[in-house]
């Protein structure tokens, strides 16, 4: 093994890797101390090896720790490849004091054997692979709650691994949006749920289901959210089928539905798009709840909401928007509770049928 050609290829890879140089001096010096320790010292000293980064030049040493033969015990007994006496360290090193670790310079070795440099390549190929994990730990760790484009690398059983830059995510089956569809090679935005650090390195759970992507997705198409003149003040999704966000804002001159949907639309159509088709209603948020339940209860139009009890309140409706208030298998209602956090009964102006949504549909 050649020590100039070994640390020029140790550079390369983990530049490809994207590691910082510094990391790469490390293991360099890591992987060719492992070498030296293997082709010309004893098994059980301690080598350490220190590389100049402008020339490339590796010394290596011998570190002993300084001990006093005076007080150690049975369990920890003198050993002079790891050890040294703290009147030999002062004679090497004259503020020496116990515990300190003294390095005594080693013969400089240009090259090393076959089985030397298998050392120093397992060495490097582990180093490299725990910085790589050390990377995307605290680089992904930072992004939870945010939003990444993906492209949908495999899918294997019900999960499916997506490529978002350093390293896959995996969306999960309760992750995924109902009747939507994966294939190899389609790019999708997904939300960072959480990153666990596992013995098999760091796992980036994504999510396509969660209402928090509705969120950074208006975040993403409209400046007015991510600047905060515009709040979203809540979200309820049935996923793949229909979501309702409530808006809201205290700056004045600002429409916050109008800022939300865009012109003729192209804000709202984004998200919708990016959802494949998932409808999205944007109502207005009002402070007074049972304004706010009306607005929720659209596109019907209520004629007057009476709050029965706390967290409870019949919304009235012409009939022939009673339909359209309950909607398709009671879901708009459904949504508008969600959204209100209030259970809401839904009755027809001239009728006395009360309709009321079932505990378990909340």
């Amino acid at each position: 093994m050649d020590m100039k050609g070994f640390t020029s290829a140790v550079a390369q890879l983990a530049e490809e890797k994207d590691i910082p140089k510094k990391k790469v001096i490390e293991i360099i010096e890591t992987a060719v101390a492992a070498a030296y320790k293997k082709e010309y010292r004893e098994k059980g000293q301690m080598i350490k090896a220190k590389m100049d980064p402008k020339t490339g030049e590796v010394n290596f040493f011998l570190v002993k720790l300084v001990v006093d033969e005076t007080i150690l015990d049975d369990e920890v007994k003198f050993n002079p490849e790891r050890h040294l006496l703290i009147d030999e360290a002062r004679e090497i090193k004259e503020d020496a004091e116990i515990d300190d670790e003294i390095e005594i310079p080693l013969e400089k070795k240009e090259s090393f054997g076959r089985i030397a440099a298998q050392t120093a390549k397992q060495v490097i190929l582990q180093k490299i692979k725990e910085v790589e994990r050390d990377m995307i730990l605290e680089e992904y760790k930072t992004k939870e709650g945010e939003v990444l484009p993906g492209i949908i690398q495999r899918v294997e059983g019900s999960n499916v691994f997506v490529d978002i830059g350093r390293t896959l995510g995996i969306l999960s089956r309760d992750d995924q949006v109902p009747r939507e569809s994966y294939r190899i090679g389609q790019r999708i935005k997904v939300f960072l749920r959480k990153v666990e650090e596992t013995n098999k390195g760091p796992m980036v759970f994504l999510s396509r289901s969660v209402p928090e992507l509705i969120q950074k997705l208006f975040e993403l198409e409209a400046p007015e959210v991510s600047a905060g003149s515009v709040e979203i003040k809540g979200i309820a999704r049935e996923p793949g089928s229909r979501t309702k966000v409530a808006v809201y804002s205290e700056a004045e001159g600002i429409d916050p539905i109008g800022a939300v949907v865009g012109q003729k639309g192209t804000r709202v159509s984004a998200v919708i798009s990016e959802l494949n088709g998932e409808k999205v209603d944007i109502i207005e948020y009002h402070p007074e709840i049972a304004k706010f339940i009306a607005s929720a209860l659209a596109p019907a139009k209520v004629v007057e909401v009476k709050m029965t009890e706390e967290k409870r309140a019949l919304a009235i409706v012409p009939d022939d928007q009673l339909s359209l208030a309950i909607g398709k298998d009671g879901q708009n209602v459904r949504l508008a509770a969600k959204l209100t956090g209030c259970r809401i009964d839904v009755k027809g102006l001239e009728s006395e049928e009360v309709v009321k949504i079932n505990e378990e549909e909340l």
